[in-house]
């Protein structure tokens, strides 16, 4: 599937991410998670949070960039050598 976005529904990811954006869902998602667990204490929260975020992060990027791993390290900011090593960590390689 090609990822190519026109300038169009780029203008309107922006507009829609200054509507809601990341970190305001973010939290949302974790107060409701937190007050779901009924008073219990959570454990390993910023491991399972990281998982939760990092796998769909890794998975739209490379999609976005066609499986071209150089370009995806290099649109996430990270060394391709870390990118890989993530990748195989979730099973995306």
């Amino acid at each position: 599937m090609n990822a190519s976005f026109s300038t169009a529904q780029v203008a309107t990811l922006h507009q829609e991410r200054r509507k809601s954006p990341l970190r305001d869902n973010v939290k949302n998602s974790l107060r409701l998670y937190l007050n779901s667990l009924s008073g219990h204490e959570p454990e390993e929260l910023y491991k399972m949070f990281t998982e939760e975020v990092e796998r769909p992060l890794l998975e739209s990027v490379m999609e976005y960039c066609n499986g071209n791993q150089t370009k995806a390290a290099r649109c996430l900011g990270l060394n391709r050598g870390t990118l890989r090593k993530k990748l195989k960590l979730y099973g995306l390689n």
